[in-house]
Parts: structure tokens; sequence; C-alpha cells
């Protein structure tokens, strides 16, 4: 089964980007655009939903 993967919308076009995808194991996935076939981060949903505030609270500090 192909993962569908989603490109990060703060990727402008030629650059490297971020992709994300729900596994058929119920995880999300994130990998690179020069590799989407290797995920580089694999998480249940509440543990990414965690590292997604953490993000914005730094982006915001």
């Amino acid at each position: 089964m192909n993962q569908r993967w989603q490109k990060s919308s703060y990727c402008s076009e030629g650059s490297s980007c971020i992709h994300v995808s729900a596994s058929p194991t119920g995880k999300v996935k994130l990998t690179e655009s020069a590799d989407p076939t290797g995920a580089i981060l694999a998480a249940r949903p509440t543990a990414f939903a965690a590292l997604i505030r953490k993000a914005k609270e730094a982006d915001h500090a």
C-alpha cells in the first residue's frame, strides 16, 4: 500500500520540504522531500500533536 504524503504549506517550490503522512498502523510520519520513502520520524497522533504545539510555542517565544 502506497502512503500518501502531504507537502508542508511552508514549503516553496524548489526548496527542501517536509512531508507528512498517516501510516496504516495509525502513526503520523514525517519525511523530507529528498527521500519521501524513508520516514525520519514516526509518532502516535497525540505525541505528534504535542510536538506541533511545542514548535508553535517556540516560534512565538
